[in-house]
């Protein structure tokens, strides 16, 4: 039996490992341009966004860890059936139970590291990112501005650019917006923002422009004044605070939610949506086990060996499972249902379709 252990082992050890990078590396490369574009065009050190595409990675293994233990179920044992192994295993009197036992068996100890990672490494590295994304604001400024969009924060301005370089803008507006009074407006055609990190500012230098200056002798309006160079200091503290920066929800651990809970009800704050994410870390960990157990069946149902099939049907049945997953998410959320029942119940319907199928299969 150890050999039948090891022999089904490696045969879902390849499948899963090689399924984890192709998904994995699917979801990344979205992030990758964008990472790509705060070194290109926003002169963004290299380091720092290493480290951003470090800190992404534990968040996405939380998805790709099932999708990745489904898919390579469904890969193994559609091999094992295509190549007539599992007839010839079933023929010397070994079950499909006994053959599965390894999988499975995996399947808790990677639900166990599911949990871990989601209640420990991701939260931290997603907290932790945050911060780097805090120092490459205050350090390069232009990186936390996003062109074509109005940006707001800054002091009482509201600007907008159309084009940003590294630290070179093209098109930028600039308004003022003044109680009881016309709005004050800024046009440049081009300019450059620099980082005076030890004093929490940035500069702008503003060239070939106009810019709507208050009249010295009658405040109330504006006269409009044509420059080729033109100066202005903001604080950078509005935007990147200097204050300690504050965990969001998903960012917490298990027994941080449960601090903040406790702190929520002492304030007759409603604490539902913090009990709802301690329901989700949980079950999209159990997912991982559930999905083990619905892949064996489809494997050896399906009886194909091309990777094709394993990574269309793998993609296509965690595809349904999150989109239930979520929506119970919301259910719970919106105080509709119970979040320990809402965010339980696509596990529930999963893991008992993946029983009838196992047991189906077992008993051909």
């Amino acid at each position: 039996m150890r050999i039948l252990r090891d022999y089904v082992l490696k045969e879902f050890s390849y499948s899963f490992f090689l399924t984890l990078v192709v998904f994995t590396f699917v979801f990344l490369v979205g992030n990758i341009i964008t990472l790509a574009n705060y070194i290109i065009n926003k002169g963004v050190d290299p380091i720092s966004v290493l480290k951003l595409f470090a800190f992404l990675v534990p968040w996405l293994l939380s998805f790709t860890l099932p999708i990745a233990v489904l898919t390579a179920s469904i890969l193994a044992f559609g091999r094992l059936s295509a190549d007539g192994e599992l007839t010839a295993m079933k023929a010397s009197g070994i079950s499909l139970y006994r053959i599965s036992m390894p999988i499975v068996m995996v399947g808790i100890l990677l639900s166990f590291f599911a949990f871990y990672l989601n209640d420990q490494v991701s939260p931290n590295a997603s907290f932790a990112s945050r911060r780097v994304l805090k120092e490459i604001g205050i350090r390069s400024p232009a990186a936390a501005l996003e062109e074509g969009t109005f940006i707001r924060g800054f002091e009482n301005y509201i600007i907008f650019i159309h084009e940003i370089k590294r630290n070179k803008l093209k098109n930028i507006r600039i308004y003022q917006p003044q109680e009881n009074k016309p709005t004050r407006t800024i046009v440049a055609e081009a300019g450059e923002i620099n980082s005076i990190p030890e004093k929490n500012l940035i500069e702008l230098k503003l060239y070939n422009g106009t810019s709507e200056e208050p009249s010295p002798t009658d405040p109330d309006s504006f006269y409009k004044l044509n420059f080729k160079t033109y100066f202005m200091s903001l604080d950078l503290s509005k935007v990147f605070k200097n204050e300690k920066i504050q965990k969001k929800t998903r960012e917490m651990t298990i027994s941080e939610i449960k601090a903040e809970i406790a702190n929520c009800i002492d304030q007759k704050i409603d604490p539902t949506p913090l009990r709802v994410e301690i329901y989700k870390k949980i079950n999209i960990s159990i997912a991982t086990l559930i999905f083990a157990l619905i892949g064996i069946p489809l494997g050896v149902k399906a009886q194909r060996s091309e990777k094709s099939i394993g990574f269309v049907l793998g993609s296509v049945l965690f595809g349904i499972y999150w989109a239930a997953f979520s929506s119970m998410l919301v259910v719970a959320s919106g105080g509709s249902m119970p979040p320990f029942i809402a965010a339980a119940l696509p596990n529930v319907i999963f893991f008992g379709i993946g029983v009838v199928l196992f047991v189906w299969t077992a008993r051909k």
